[in-house]
């Protein structure tokens, strides 16, 4: 039975937005399209979500290529993946990624280096429709997430006495779910829902360069700017992409705020009694749906419940972001976001930079800026700007091998007055397999 909170406006509110959200998904109307050739062939790709979303991912890694080592070294391995998915709908990755961090300067007594490692183990398995296309699948990730050093790169920027997050997914967290949910499609692709504990990073406010395994290291460059209190990883709720038509979309979700990836299902008590949601809306254009996180420009909304045991504040916020891929090799971008409370990072914050790829599916160079105004209701009044700059260049050693050096530039640390900037460097290598 719910509890005498649902009954609040907030509440009422978070879910009626996204009830009509979901009713409107369903009767969206449908248009002819024909199929695209892609970059994995005659495949039609028309995936609603981010980078990492569990389907997308699995395409990316069984489509990167090398200049270095151009076949994989394992292809019996991958043929017999290959036969899985034709034969049973079924279609997993694993990989495991480390990352290391070395600062210029930290405060005294703080770490000056941090390191960590991830194993994951992900997939879909097409259980019905797949005759039709209007796939319904059951996916999900499992992680073991552990550090190296006295603290992971998750704790290094507070370390560091920087307003915000670098590779926020590596902690030292130990065995944890990042998804279990089911995804269903319908009419071509052109209509998605996810239901179950879902990672709200796959489908909000995402684009090409967000990924924090094979992007930007620097959270500032990734999901809402640092302007949205995204919900922890398996969170329970529901979400959904339609197509308005051929270029228009709109993409929302509801889920629980108070997960924890480590005790997914005690999110059934959390989400029925407690109440506390973070609702999205989403409204963008794409020149085809199979390029929607590649081309996209979008304007999110967010609303979070406030969270009573955490003492976090109820808030809400916007986002918008403009991709364009170029001559099949530019992604210049441009983003930011604004955030009333909510107990996001930072309150204002623009973002701007470009990726450049000059194989298709191969290596990756990424340039970003970043500005931003910390949160009061989160660190406090009178705190300064921070400006950050990023500059990576993702080697593909191995169709399955990647190696990224990367360099910061953190200037102003909101919460390290004595240093007017702090130069840290990072190296990432991430196996898929």
């Amino acid at each position: 039975m719910l509890s005498a909170k649902s009954s609040k406006p907030g509440h009422r509110v978070s879910r009626l937005a996204c009830t009509v959200f979901f009713l409107i998904a369903m009767a969206l109307p449908v248009t002819a399209q024909e199929d695209v050739q892609t970059d994995t062939g005659s495949e039609r790709v028309r995936r609603f979500g981010g980078p990492d979303q569990v389907e997308n991912q699995i395409t990316e890694d069984e489509t990167s290529v090398s200049r270095v080592v151009e076949k994989r070294l394992v292809e019996p391995y991958f043929e017999w993946k290959k036969s899985l998915q034709e034969k049973y709908g079924l279609s997993f990755g694993v990989d495991y990624s480390a990352v290391y961090l070395k600062a210029s300067d930290s405060p005294a007594g703080a770490e000056d280096r941090a390191s960590s490692g991830i194993a994951r183990f992900f997939g879909a398995w097409d259980l019905i429709g797949r005759k039709s296309g209007n796939t319904g699948a059951f996916v999900w990730k499992v992680e073991h997430r552990h550090k190296y050093t006295d603290i992971p790169p998750q704790s290094f920027g507070f370390n560091l006495g920087y307003a915000g997050l670098i590779e926020p997914p590596f902690s030292d967290q130990g065995f944890r779910w990042t998804n279990l949910y089911w995804r269903q499609r319908w009419n071509k692709e052109r209509i998605t829902l996810f239901a179950g504990f879902l990672d709200a990073t796959d489908y909000v406010d995402v684009y090409a360069l967000a990924s924090p395994w094979t992007g930007f290291l620097n959270f500032a460059f990734s999901t809402g700017s640092l302007t949205i209190p995204v919900p922890n990883d398996a969170a329970l709720g529901a979400a959904a992409g339609g197509m308005l038509s051929e270029n228009f979309f709109v993409i929302g979700g509801l889920v629980d705020r108070n997960a924890d990836p480590t005790k997914p299902f005690d999110g059934f008590d959390t989400f029925f009694n407690d109440n506390e949601y973070f609702t999205s809306l989403e409204f963008g254009w794409t020149p085809s749906h199979d390029r929607i996180y590649l081309d996209n420009a979008h304007i999110t909304f967010w609303h979070a419940d406030e969270r009573t045991k955490a003492g976090e504040p109820k808030g809400w916020g916007f986002n918008v972001s403009f991709t364009r891929y170029l001559a099949g090799k530019w992604l210049p971008f441009i983003r930011a976001g604004y955030a009333e409370d909510g107990g996001s990072l930072a309150q204002k914050s623009v973002s701007a930079g470009v990726g450049y790829q000059p194989v298709p599916k191969g290596d990756l160079l990424g340039f970003g800026l970043n500005w931003n105004e910390p949160n009061e209701t989160t660190f406090g009044p009178g705190l300064d700007d921070q400006y950050t700059a990023e500059v990576f260049y993702r080697w593909q050693l191995t169709p399955q091998l990647a190696i990224t050096p990367d360099v910061q530039l953190l200037i102003n640390p909101a919460l390290n007055p004595q240093e007017s900037s702090i130069w840290v460097f990072g190296l990432r290598a991430r196996l898929a397999l």
